[in-house]
């Protein structure tokens, strides 16, 4: 049997000491992130802003409304197809939402745009979803004819997933990749309420859902912030479709800030930043923002591992809001606003996020932590992964009060010791692939008997 310790520690810098982390980059996602262009970005941004608006319940034309945009984005993922080898499937999922006498006042068919790149390991059953929303709004939610450009609300998520699969597309992976522009998210969440339920429905193994929804605006109104070096990742601690037996669970650990999707937005922050510079990863301990709501959250409530990337500072003038100057203020989700450098950053961090969660193997199984005796030690115990191949694993490691994880023990068996105790440190295991890629940490259940 062999172990082997290797401790990551974090960049930390005082006037004593300074000790020196090193980034690893697989050459191949770094490619990747490096052909993202803000330029492509901005191209997208502005044709989907040019369809003058893309409300759910805009009539069809054949240059405006939602249809119109819908079919502008499948024509582009259409042609990617011809570089990816046969593995990549482009289409409209067209379902009919019932009337629900609040934002959808008549049964009304709708669609969500789906790019499927089909995994290459016949026995990965595994899908990871990446979505962004493409209808838009004014001011009144209702309004279905008044120019609504949404250039940011959700036009930026939108490009970022055209550019995603872009470039992804010409790359392979062991597990599936499902690129999603919903619609209808502006009327409830129905184009990801209606995705996640048929995921629940047809037993889709989904490991995690990426939602991005504005990530191309810097500025904040009323406080003047320019900033483009942090992002937001918002995720749930206790989890929506959490059981009795999960909550026992979570009681008895004290684990409320160790759900699946505190751990996957963990994951994209130390994987994010790792290659995409000048971009801080900000860990928002919230499901979403006050009085709003994102396409994450239905894929929550069916218990799925779900997380919103969103911008830091938002500008209340451009969203939301009819087009229009008023009192010097121009007011309406308009390209002009975004900062298409920042988006380019942005899209890089759910890159290289995805490109490693569809790589590395699934996550450790059966992970424990044995907690039958007092003792200044802590051992954790788990099984292989049940996809792919483990050549070793982490076991992670951070003091309670601390966001992220300080430290990483490599080891190539499937337990582990190590003179910390328990009681003062929270712990997690991870699966690491033969290229080095690790999978999403697995928080311990208590081993009692």
């Amino acid at each position: 049997m062999r172990k082997i310790f290797i401790i990551i520690t974090l960049l930390v810098s005082t006037s004593a000491f300074a000790q020196t982390q090193i980034v690893q980059r697989d050459s191949k996602i770094e490619k990747m992130v490096s052909q993202i262009s803000a330029t492509s970005l901005e191209q997208y941004v502005r044709d989907l802003a040019d369809f003058g608006t893309r409300h759910t319940l805009s009539e069809e034309e054949e240059n405006r409304g939602i249809l119109a945009s819908q079919n502008y984005v499948l024509n582009h993922f259409k042609s990617f197809e011809k570089d990816a080898g046969g593995r990549l499937s482009s289409e409209i999922d067209f379902f009919t939402i019932p009337a629900d006498n609040r934002r959808i006042p008549t049964d009304s068919k709708l669609g969500n745009v789906i790019a499927t790149l089909q995994g290459i390991d016949p026995n990965d059953d595994r899908i990871f979803i990446i979505m962004a929303h493409i209808d838009s709004r004014a001011l009144s939610v209702m309004d279905s004819k008044i120019d609504a450009p949404g250039a940011n609300d959700d036009g930026s998520g939108v490009a970022a997933i055209i550019e995603l699969v872009k470039i992804m597309s010409k790359n392979t992976y062991p597990a599936t990749i499902k690129f999603v522009v919903v619609s209808g998210e502006e009327q409830g969440l129905k184009g990801a309420e209606y995705l996640a339920k048929k995921a629940k429905s047809e037993n889709w193994n989904l490991a995690a859902v990426l939602n991005n929804d504005m990530i191309g605006n810097s500025r904040s109104s009323g406080t003047d912030i320019a900033d483009n070096t942090r992002i937001r990742i918002f995720s749930e601690g206790v989890p929506m479709a959490e059981t009795e037996q999960m909550a026992a669970v979570r009681r008895y650990t004290n684990g409320e800030n160790d759900s699946k999707s505190r751990q996957l937005a963990r994951f994209m922050k130390e994987v994010g930043e790792r290659y995409v510079d000048q971009l801080e990863v900000k860990l928002i301990y919230r499901n979403d923002r006050f009085l709003r709501g994102g396409d994450h959250t239905p894929f929550a409530r069916e218990g799925f591992t779900a997380i919103r990337v969103c911008e830091m500072n938002e500008n209340y003038y451009a969203q939301h809001e009819n087009v229009r100057l008023e009192d010097g203020i121009q007011y309406g989700d308009l390209p002009e606003f975004m900062d298409f450098e920042y988006m380019r950053k942005a899209t890089g961090i759910n890159l290289a996020a995805l490109a490693y969660l569809a790589t590395a193997p699934s996550e450790p199984q059966m992970v424990g932590i044995d907690v039958r005796r007092l003792s200044n030690t802590s051992t954790l115990r788990w099984e292989a992964p049940k996809i792919g191949k483990a050549k070793g694993y982490y076991v992670l490691m951070r003091e309670t009060n601390e966001s992220m994880w300080s430290k990483k023990f490599y080891t190539e068996d499937t337990t582990l010791t190590i003179p910390y105790s328990k009681d003062n440190y929270f712990f997690a295991v991870q699966a690491v692939g033969e290229g080095g890629h690790e999978s999403l940490a697995v928080f311990p259940q208590p081993i009692t008997r």
